[in-house]
C-alpha cells in the first residue's frame, strides 16, 4: 500500500485529505474546501464602503507597499474564489478509482472533481453525510449568488486580484492566505461550482447505510461506521484480502452528546474502548461549554442586546437550541430564536429521521414516540422561527429585538451573518459567538470599529492526543500512521510499527501477509499432484481465476480432452550444465562448456556450479545453450536439434 497525505487539514471545517494506493486502486479520502481562506475577501459592501474601496489614497498606499495596521480596504474587493486542497490539483483526476467521504464538510470540494471531464471514480458516502453535504453545498451556492450579483461577471477567466503585481502589494497576513506559507497554493484557488454542478455531483454518489458493505471491482470491501464526531461522520474500513486490512480514520473517534459512538462490529471489546476513551468525561466538558455560551447569551438579552451565532456544526447547533430555549424559559424572558438559512427547514427535518447516527439516549426518545430533538416541539410552539433569507417578508413581519439568531456562515464573509453583524456591530450589549480557529482580527476587519462583544469557543474536532495511547492499547494495530509534526508530543509503544508522514510525501506501507488465500473448486482440488522442488512443495492446476466480493476463486474452465498431452512442462530453476552435457551426449549431441564471468561477480562465484555458462554445440550441427540464473536460452537453426535439447533440459530439471 502507498499512502500520501495531500493535506493535514485545519480542524472540523477543513478535514484532512489523503490518497491511498491499495492493490493498484487509487483511493481519495475526503475532498474538502478551505473556507477559512474566504477571510481574504471583503463581504458585500454597503454603498459608502463601495466608494471607499476605490479611494485613490488607498490604491497609492497599496502600490507603495506601506505596511500598517490592517483595515477593510486591504481586503480583496472581488467575487470570491475558493481554495481547494493545495496538492490535489497536482494529481490526474482520471486516475482516481474510489473516493471515500467521511463527513459533510469533507465533500464540499467534490463538485470540483466530478465536473472534470475524465473523472470516473466511484464515490461512497453515508446517507446522512450525503444529504447534509448536499444541503451545505446548495446553501453555499445560494450565499455566493449575492456576491456574484453585486460584482457581476468577470471580464476574464483570470481575475484581477490573482495577478502577481496585485498579490505582491497585499499585506503579509493576506498574502499568506492567498499564496500559502511557501507560495505554492495559488493553483488551489477555483471559482465556485454552480447548482447544476452540485446536482450532477450527487448523481455520481453511491450512498451507504450505517455499517453497510460495498464491494468495488470485486476486490475492495469498504464499510462506514459512525465516528461520533458529528451526525453522519464516519470512519472507513477498507479490506482488500490480498494484503493487510485497513482502518482509515479521517474523522477520529469522539463521543459527543448528540451523535452515536463507533459501531465497529469487528471490535469485540467496544464497551471497554468506549469506557477508556471517556474516562476524562469529555462529553460533560462539551456540555459545560454549551451551558456557558447560553449563560453569556442570557446576560446579553437581559440588557437589551441580541445574540448572533454563526456556528455551522449541526450537533452543536441542535444542543444550543435546546439549552438556549430551556434557559430563556426558566428566566421568563420572551426572546425569539431565529434560524435563517436557505436550507434550514429541510436540514432540521432531516435530523429527526436518522436515529442510527445519534446516541442511545436520543434513540430511546424515538422508541417512546418523542422527536429526537427538542426543536420540533419548539418550532410548533413558535419559540423557534425558521426563515430562508434575511430579506424574507415573513421575517421582516415577525422580527423583534432583542433576539437570538443562528445563521451561516462562520467565515463572516457570506450569508445572513454579514447583514446582521453590520446591524449589531456598534451595539456593546450584543454578543457574537465564534468558533475558535477563525482568525477574529481578520474576520472582523469589515465590521470595525467593533463595540459588540465577541465570545470565541473551541469544540472538539477529533481524538485528543491523550486518547491515542489508550486507543492503540485496545485495538493493537500492526501498523500506525502518525503525523510527523505530532510525533514529539506523544510516545507510542515500540510494539506498534510506526510510520510518520508529512504533507505531499508518499509512504510505502509493507503488507503483513506473506501469501494470499484462494478458494479452489472441489473438482480442481481433487487433481492435486504434489512435487517438491528445492524444499518447496508445489502443484499445477489449470482453471479460471475470479475475484468475487474481495476473494480469489479458482474455478474449472473448459479444457480439450487431450489438454494434458498438449500442455508443456513448467520447470523450476536452472539446469546443471555438466549434467545437461552428459544427457546431450547420450543423444549423440556433442559440445563444450564455456564459463561466463560477470564483472560484478568474484572469480569464486564464476567457478561455482550455479555460475552463468554457455554450452557450445558443434555436432551434429552448431547450436548454443545460454544458461543463467534468470533463465535458459536455446539457439539452434535446426528445429529437430532444438527439440532434442529441450527434451534433455526436461530430463535434467524435471518439470510439472
Amino acid at each position: 500500500m502507498k499512502f500520501t497525505c495531500l493535506s493535514k487539514g485545519g480542524g472540523f471545517h477543513f478535514s484532512p485529505c489523503h490518497m491511498l494506493n491499495v492493490s493498484g486502486f487509487r483511493i481519495l479520502l475526503d475532498c474538502p474546501l478551505d473556507l477559512s481562506s474566504l477571510a481574504l475577501f471583503s463581504p458585500v459592501p454597503v454603498a459608502h464602503q463601495a466608494h471607499e474601496s476605490l479611494d485613490t489614497d488607498s490604491v497609492i498606499r497599496k502600490k507603495q507597499k506601506i505596511e500598517k495596521t490592517l483595515d477593510a480596504n486591504d481586503l480583496v474587493h472581488a467575487e470570491p474564489w475558493y481554495k481547494t486542497v493545495k496538492n490535489l490539483h497536482l494529481w490526474d483526476a482520471s486516475f482516481i478509482d474510489v473516493v471515500l467521504i467521511s463527513s459533510p464538510m469533507g465533500m464540499l470540494g467534490l463538485p470540483f472533481l466530478t465536473r472534470t471531464r475524465d473523472f470516473s471514480a466511484k464515490i461512497y458516502v453515508t446517507e446522512a453525510s450525503a444529504r447534509i453535504g448536499q444541503l451545505l453545498m446548495e446553501d453555499l451556492v445560494s450565499m455566493h449568488m449575492e456576491l456574484r450579483q453585486f460584482y457581476g461577471p468577470e471580464d476574464s477567466c483570470f481575475p484581477q486580484w490573482m495577478r502577481w503585481e496585485e498579490l505582491e502589494v497585499l499585506p503579509s497576513e493576506l498574502r499568506k492566505i492567498a499564496l500559502g506559507k511557501d507560495c505554492e497554493e495559488l493553483g488551489a484557488w477555483m471559482p465556485l461550482y454552480s447548482a447544476v454542478d452540485v446536482k450532477d455531483c450527487m448523481r455520481k454518489v453511491q450512498t451507504l447505510k450505517y455499517a453497510e458493505e460495498a464491494c468495488y471491482n470485486g476486490t475492495l470491501i469498504v464499510k462506514a461506521f459512525s465516528s461520533g464526531l458529528e451526525i453522519g461522520t464516519c470512519n472507513w474500513t477498507i479490506n482488500d484480502f490480498s494484503s493487510l486490512d485497513k482502518n482509515m480514520e479521517n474523522d477520529d473517534t469522539y463521543f459527543d452528546p448528540v451523535t452515536s459512538s463507533s459501531g465497529r462490529d469487528d471490535v469485540s471489546n467496544l464497551e471497554e474502548m468506549a469506557a477508556s476513551l471517556l474516562k476524562d468525561d469529555e462529553s460533560a466538558e462539551e456540555i459545560e461549554k454549551l451551558v456557558f455560551i447560553c449563560a453569556c447569551a442570557l446576560d446579553s438579552v437581559r440588557v437589551g442586546g441580541s445574540v448572533l451565532v454563526p456556528i455551522d456544526r449541526l450537533g452543536v447547533v441542535l444542543c444550543l437550541l435546546e439549552q438556549m430555549s430551556l434557559l430563556l424559559e426558566s428566566s421568563s424572558l420572551k426572546v425569539p430564536i431565529y434560524i435563517i438559512s436557505s436550507v434550514a427547514e429541510e436540514l432540521l427535518a432531516f435530523t429527526n429521521i436518522i436515529p442510527e447516527w445519534v446516541c442511545k439516549q436520543r434513540q430511546e426518545k424515538l422508541f417512546s414516540g418523542e422527536p429526537l430533538f427538542a426543536h420540533v416541539k419548539l418550532i410548533k410552539e413558535r419559540k423557534i422561527h425558521v426563515f430562508p433569507a434575511v430579506h424574507s417578508p415573513e421575517l421582516l413581519t415577525n422580527w423583534q429585538e432583542p433576539c437570538v439568531v443562528f445563521c451561516p456562515n462562520w467565515s463572516l464573509r457570506l450569508g445572513p451573518v454579514v447583514h446582521l453583524l453590520r446591524h449589531w456591530c456598534s451595539d456593546p450589549n450584543s454578543l457574537l459567538v465564534l468558533e475558535s480557529g477563525v482568525d477574529a482580527d481578520i474576520a472582523l476587519l469589515p465590521f470595525k470599529p467593533m463595540a459588540m462583544k465577541v465570545l470565541q469557543c473551541s469544540f472538539l474536532s477529533g481524538l485528543s492526543l491523550q486518547k491515542v495511547q489508550p486507543l492503540l492499547k485496545i485495538l493493537q494495530p500492526k501498523l500506525v500512521l502518525f503525523p510527523k509534526d505530532l510525533s514529539c508530543k506523544i510516545q507510542i509503544s515500540e510494539a506498534n510499527m510506526i510510520f510518520l508522514f508529512s504533507e505531499n510525501e508518499t509512504l510505502r506501507i509493507p503488507s503483513s501477509k506473506e501469501s494470499t488465500d484462494i478458494d479452489i473448486a472441489t473438482d480442481l482440488a481433487s487433481k492435486f499432484r504434489w512435487k517438491t522442488f528445492k524444499q518447496e512443495t508445489i502443484t499445477r492446476l489449470e482453471g479460471e481465476l475470479f475475484m468475487d466480493h474481495g476473494k480469489h476463486r479458482l474455478l474449472s474452465g473448459f479444457q480439450p480432452a487431450n489438454s494434458k498431452q498438449q500442455r508443456p512442462l513448467v520447470h523450476w530453476g536452472s539446469p546443471d550444465v555438466k549434467v545437461l552435457l552428459t544427457e546431450l551426449s547420450k543423444m549423440g549431441i556433442s559440445g563444450t562448456i564455456k564459463q561466463v564471468t560477470d564483472d560484478a561477480k568474484s572469480e569464486d562465484d564464476a567457478k561455482s556450479e550455479n555460475a552463468a555458462a554457455i554450452i557450445d554445440i558443434h555436432d551434429p550441427e552448431k547450436a548454443l545453450i545460454d544458461v543463467r540464473e534468470t533463465g535458459t536460452v536455446i539457439i539452434a537453426a535446426n528445429e529437430n536439434l532444438a527439440s532434442h535439447i529441450v527434451k534433455a533440459v526436461d530430463i535434467v530439471l524435471d518439470g510439472i
